[in-house]
């Protein structure tokens, strides 16, 4: 292979990992999004006649963590695969790269 082919190979796999990052990283945002539309309903509902009481902070965390992990379970097949996705790119673009002479790799 020669090594401009080499280098258009190159660029085409950084494309694809980029890609597969960028699936990694919407599965982190909409995570992110159901936990939010979810926080309304973990704080306590206060009772009237525990107006100066303040919330308990431990049991807000405890339930936050809980929905977290319930959340991250559901997608978690999803992140594992796609991050052993971006270590298999990780590791065949860092063997391109080797066969690539430093010097033509940026032109």
């Amino acid at each position: 292979m020669s090594v401009p082919d080499r280098r258009a190979q190159l660029f085409r796999m950084e494309e694809a990992r980029r890609q597969t990052q960028r699936q990694l990283d919407m599965i982190d945002r909409q995570i992110i999004r159901r936990m939010t539309a979810i926080i309304p309903q973990l704080k306590p509902q206060r009772a009237g006649h525990r107006r100066l009481k303040p919330a308990d902070a431990r049991t807000f965390l405890e339930r936050y963590r809980s929905n977290l992990a319930a959340i991250t379970q559901e997608r978690q097949h999803e992140i594992d695969a796609l991050s052993r996705k971006l270590a298999r790119q990780d590791v065949a673009i860092a063997a391109l790269r080797d066969r690539i002479p430093p010097d033509l790799l940026r032109a």
